[in-house]
């Protein structure tokens, strides 16, 4: 038997799925991200220069070249200005990942505004390329309302792509997400919750593509309205654009989800050792953390009755964990056990201090669990001796029975060893059973004459072959079925009683 309490297990990192591996960190995560990043605003460029391509005014599209010309070389400087942007403007964040070291909370905080930083910056190219093209179509077509069909064109694949950017970003740096958050969880502050989320998805499945048909209709100067081919390619593009912002809002809210479902499922099944990686900003963020803290502290608690029970006995802190704080105090009828060790001054001189310790625990290990075995509680370990009650604090339908046979089954488990002699005293009768202390220490005890004659009884268990010595009313209480084990021994007057007491020993194997 041992005092320390079982290694504590490692805990377990929920996450589901061979998608969440898909989240680069360390050296390579800006780099990566960066070129996701020009990859999804090339192909927006792609789109957009598509729709420019059939731009006609009806007079032959003259000014297409002019436009498709303007376009190319803003893009020439636009997109390494974007990129060099960017980077300077995560390179806090590049910084504390190439390292390898944690982030401060300024740079947590920075690296948190990723996805936002590198949409925004988006946005703001796309913005400035649909003014300058507008312009330049206003006056390279002969119908100047076709540079303004040109700069909304532009303008809605500007938010498209923003908006596509965003949610790549930000799936693609979850890691990075995740390892800010574990140096510094989320409190409170939201960068991006699902709300936000939703309604970008809406806006990119939805608002803008519709919004796009709509102005395609009262564009002013093309009075026929579009054509066949716009119509369906604007669709096309819609429901392509629109599968992947699904999915990927879908991934951002459903993984984590998932993650947490299973995470709930073990706490419940009695498994605290869990650990939510903590990869989002918003409020499923908070609520991973939330569950971490939660199953901490089902963890601590778990823990905090196992060393109750351990020092007070499983009973009791059952009982405990039921009523409340304190245990009221009550009278009751119990048997008490009281053993002890015979000669344990002069074993302790022969073993030495140590030795003696892991003599100590073996025997008590077998007291607990034979006493435990039969429904009762082991109170108190007083030096050498123990004191066992059964009846309390919860009830027991054959306690004066209960302690004989567990009387009997510790000499039988004690002579077998061969390591130490005992002597074991039972008696029945009514007790107080509560706690007894200062409000800051309370212990559980019992108190009542039973006590004290099971201890006097005790003393003349250890000159007694059978190491075993009962009170009549045990006997008469426990029933016929132990009489066979017991025979009838001295009338003594104990020590403090001034009465005799007619005793009953066990009887010789």
């Amino acid at each position: 038997m041992t005092d320390d309490q079982p290694p504590a297990r490692p805990r377990t990192v929920v996450r589901d799925g061979v998608w969440a591996e898909w989240a680069p960190s360390g050296r390579v995560a800006v780099p990566f991200i960066v070129l996701l990043v020009v990859l999804a605003n090339l192909v927006g460029v792609g789109t957009v220069v598509l729709l420019l391509i059939g731009v006609d005014d009806g007079n032959g599209g003259g000014g297409r070249a002019e436009v498709l010309w303007t376009a190319a070389a803003y893009l020439a400087v636009a997109l390494p200005l974007a990129v060099v942007g960017g980077l300077r403007r995560q390179r806090a964040t590049n910084r504390w990942l190439m390292t390898g070291r944690e982030p401060t909370r300024a740079e947590a905080a920075h690296a948190l505004r990723l996805p936002v930083d590198v949409a925004l910056i988006a946005a703001c190219v796309w913005f400035v390329g649909a003014v300058l093209v507008g312009a330049v179509g206003a006056a390279a077509f002969p119908e100047p309302l076709v540079g303004l069909r040109i700069a909304v064109a532009t303008t809605l694949g500007g938010v498209v792509t923003a908006g596509v950017t965003y949610l790549l970003t930000a799936r693609a740096a979850r890691a990075v997400t995740a390892r800010a958050l574990t140096a510094h969880p989320p409190d409170g502050a939201l960068a991006l919750g699902v709300r936000p989320r939703l309604l970008l998805t809406w806006g990119l499945t939805s608002g803008v593509p519709l919004g796009g048909v709509v102005l395609l209709f009262l564009d002013p100067s093309n009075p026929d309205g579009p054509g066949r081919a716009a119509v369906v390619f604007l669709v096309v593009v819609a429901l392509l654009v629109g599968g992947l912002a699904t999915l990927l809002t879908a991934r951002a809210v459903g993984q984590p989800l998932r993650d947490l479902r299973r995470a709930v499922q073990q706490v419940g099944e009695g498994d605290y050792d869990v650990d939510v990686l903590v990869d989002d900003a918003g409020e499923i963020g908070l609520l991973q953390e939330g569950v971490n803290t939660m199953a901490a502290g089902l963890a601590e608690r778990e823990r905090l009755r196992d060393l109750f029970g351990r020092h007070v006995g499983t009973t009791v802190a059952q009982e405990a964990l039921r009523t409340g704080v304190s245990l009221g105090g009550e009278e009751r009828t119990v048997a008490a056990l009281f053993v002890d060790i015979a000669g344990s001054t002069s074993l302790v001189r022969r073993t030495g201090p140590e030795e003696m310790v892991g003599l100590l625990n073996r025997f008590f290990a077998v007291v607990v669990d034979t006493v435990e075995a039969e429904g009762g509680l082991v109170n108190k370990f007083e030096g050498d001796a123990a004191l066992c009650v059964f009846g309390a604090p919860t009830d027991h339908p054959a306690p004066a029975a209960a302690a004989l046979r567990a009387a009997r089954s510790i000499c039988d488990a004690v002579a077998e060893a061969g390591e130490v002699d005992v002597g074991v005293g039972v008696a029945c009768g009514r007790v107080w059973a509560g706690q007894v202390g200062a409000a800051s220490r309370l212990e559980y005890t019992v108190i009542g004459d039973p006590v004290n004659e099971a201890a006097r009884l005790t003393e003349l268990a250890k000159d007694h072959p059978g190491r075993a010595v009962a009170s009549e009313p045990t006997l008469r209480t426990a029933g016929t079925a132990e009489l066979a084990h017991w025979v009838r021994g001295a009338a003594v007057e104990l020590r403090g009683r001034g009465e005799p007491t007619t005793t009953w020993v066990r009887r010789d194997r």
